[in-house]
């Protein structure tokens, strides 16, 4: 039997590889379905009858072919096993015709190298990736974490992308070895700038543990299904688009202030309609030396393509250019645009272009409204000094023992939430004689007790999406959180035992809940803020108090409140920690 043969009733799905971002899809991979069976079967049969690499690279061919209504703007993947990767010659020219038929570039087809890797010769497939590389194909390990891909592979090769398998994924959120392994994958990807999707998500807590590791591109089931027609775009379910959105959010606010937004690079574009001719383009460009390129837009003014003035020039220019391209449309010569939201930050912005982008660094980023409507373009090397001077400012404003940012971020955020007429707490945590802390064991362990004290709030800072951290310095933290997450963030502080080179020392945490136009600014929060931790230190203990502006009364709901330092008279309710939640919601 022939790999023809073998493949004739082989058909191909396509599932788009979207970001965790943004929800846009960044490729489509080419899934082949045979008409019975799975192709782990089909391949198996073409193993026994010695046909497998041949069989295998008959089906990459066809993935190729079946892909040629989709956007070749957009990264096809297509799968190849490892030994076939080691076959790079033969593998090269039967994609040759398929990608002139297709009108497709090697750049934009991803091969994902799939197991088994213990039955080939490891020089043969460096030796053959290297070969594919050289052509121009992108290069991913597929199935990591569930295969039988040597780590010293990774480091060998440093592929573009690595995909996580799908039971790797379904370990997520609860199982810690799962967690551990994604996170420690997650880590070596950022160090070495390699790109890492999960695949098999199909469930809304996996892809906001996603989120929260960093693992920027995902697919499966939850996100979108499976298509037999590549240029179909499957709209979000609407609980996925919630998540991505909320990520989106979260994001930005948890974005230390100074983070520079999109708008702030806002340069004028320059535009014609989509139907100018590459003459009317060139006379443009030539008009305005120092624009990038032309946007073309649609009787609405929404972006349908993008010209970039060195590859549009090298295209029309030069003795028969001119002839052969001057009356013809200019969108033959054009990009699909890459366009963002005004109100999207600049860290958003670089996210984007290092997801969906191999090549097109020194493009225009088309800005546009709710209505997609054109509102100018920035410049992709502008955002990264932008955000790069951002980081550089927020870094001098850390404090050197926790790398926690001053009190300014917590002053914005309450003022923020005054003015969107949002309920919330502000708290102030304060270690109890820290300065016998020092004088007794040291400053050095005073600085450690500082410093696990500040990892405990940013780890719950990182767990509770409405809450923001800050030292203000010494002993002193300022928080701002949500009313239902104040008890959360208590448990990890207060119920903490802390302990510095054998002395045990204790907290007080002071919380203010802030009803609606109950405080008028951070200042007055603030004042309002600072008697109050002096009662909690009057707690024995590790302390937790709680009150509202103009209440009489002030609750415990942690210390021993009958072995009180001081004379400051307090109001004990011990069963107020059960049920203050309900008591200030209502309030």
């Amino acid at each position: 039997m022939t790999p023809v043969t073998m493949v004739q009733d082989v058909s191909f799905a396509f599932q788009p590889l979207l970001s965790t971002r943004t929800g846009e899809p960044v490729a489509v991979e080419a899934l082949a379905r045979p008409k019975s069976g799975g192709i782990y079967d089909l391949l198996r049969k073409a193993g026994k009858s010695g046909r497998l690499v041949e069989t295998d690279i008959t089906l990459a061919s066809r993935a190729v072919l079946a892909a040629a209504r989709h956007d070749v703007a957009v990264p096809l993947h297509v799968n190849i096993l490892a030994a076939t990767a080691t076959k790079a010659e033969e593998l090269i020219a039967a994609l040759r015709p398929a990608l002139k038929e297709t009108g497709r570039h090697q750049t934009e087809v991803v091969l994902e190298i799939s197991p088994p890797f213990s039955q080939v010769h490891r020089a043969e497939l460096l030796r053959g990736l290297d070969q594919l590389r050289e052509l121009g194909y992108r290069i991913a390990f597929d199935s990591v974490g569930d295969g039988d891909l040597p780590l010293s592979l990774l480091a060998d090769v440093a592929p573009d992308l690595v995909k996580l398998d799908a039971h790797l994924i379904g370990g997520l959120p609860d199982e810690p070895a799962s967690l551990a392994i994604v996170e420690s994958l997650a880590h070596f990807c950022s160090r070495t700038g390699i790109r890492l999707a999960a695949v098999g998500v199909d469930s809304e807590d996996q892809l906001l543990c996603l989120n929260r590791l960093g693992v920027r591109l995902a697919q499966g089931a939850l996100l979108a299904g499976e298509t037999a027609d590549a240029t179909t775009l499957v709209p979000l379910p609407r609980q996925v688009a919630d998540i991505i959105e909320l990520n989106a959010t979260t994001r930005t606010t948890n974005e230390a202030p100074g983070v520079p937004m999109v708008v702030d690079f806002l340069r004028p574009a320059t535009t014609l309609p989509e139907t100018v001719t590459a003459e009317e383009v060139r006379d443009a460009l030539a008009a305005a030396p120092t624009i990038n390129g032309v946007i073309l837009v649609d009787n609405y003014g929404r972006p349908t393509y993008s010209v970039e003035r060195s590859r549009f020039l090298i295209a029309v220019t030069g003795p028969y250019g001119h002839a052969l391209n001057a009356k013809k449309p200019a969108s033959r010569h054009a990009d699909a645009p890459r366009v963002i939201r005004a109100d999207a930050t600049g860290l958003q912005l670089l996210e984007m272009v290092g997801d969906a982008d191999w090549e097109r660094a020194g493009d225009d980023i088309v800005v546009v409204d709710n209505h997609r409507v054109c509102l100018g373009v920035v410049r992709l090397t502008e955002v990264v000094r932008g955000v790069a001077e951002s980081k550089i400012e927020q870094a001098a404003a850390l404090n050197p023992v926790t790398r926690l940012p001053g009190a300014e971020i917590v002053d914005r955020e309450i003022d923020r939430r005054i003015h969107n007429n949002e309920m919330f707490v502000v708290a102030w945590l304060d270690v109890d004689s820290f300065k016998a802390v020092n004088d007794t064991v040291g400053f050095a362990a005073g600085d450690d007790l500082i410093r696990s004290i500040g990892r405990a709030l940013a780890d719950a800072e990182a767990d509770l999406p409405g809450t923001r951290v800050s030292h203000v310095g010494g002993d002193d933290f300022l928080i701002v959180t949500e009313l239902d997450e104040i008890a959360t963030l208590a448990g990890r502080v207060v119920d903490q035992t802390w302990v510095t080179e054998g002395m045990t020392v204790t907290v007080s945490l002071a919380s203010l809940v802030c009803g609606v136009r109950t405080v008028a600014s951070y200042r007055e929060a603030s004042r309002l803020l600072a008697p109050l931790k002096k009662q909690a230190k009057a707690v024995a203990g590790s302390s937790w108090v709680l009150t509202r502006p103009g209440a009489d009364r002030v609750e415990v709901l942690r210390g021993r409140p009958g072995e009180r330092r001081g004379q400051h008279a307090l109001r004990v309710d011990p069963r107020a920690d059960t049920r203050y939640l309900a008591a200030h919601q209502a309030v």
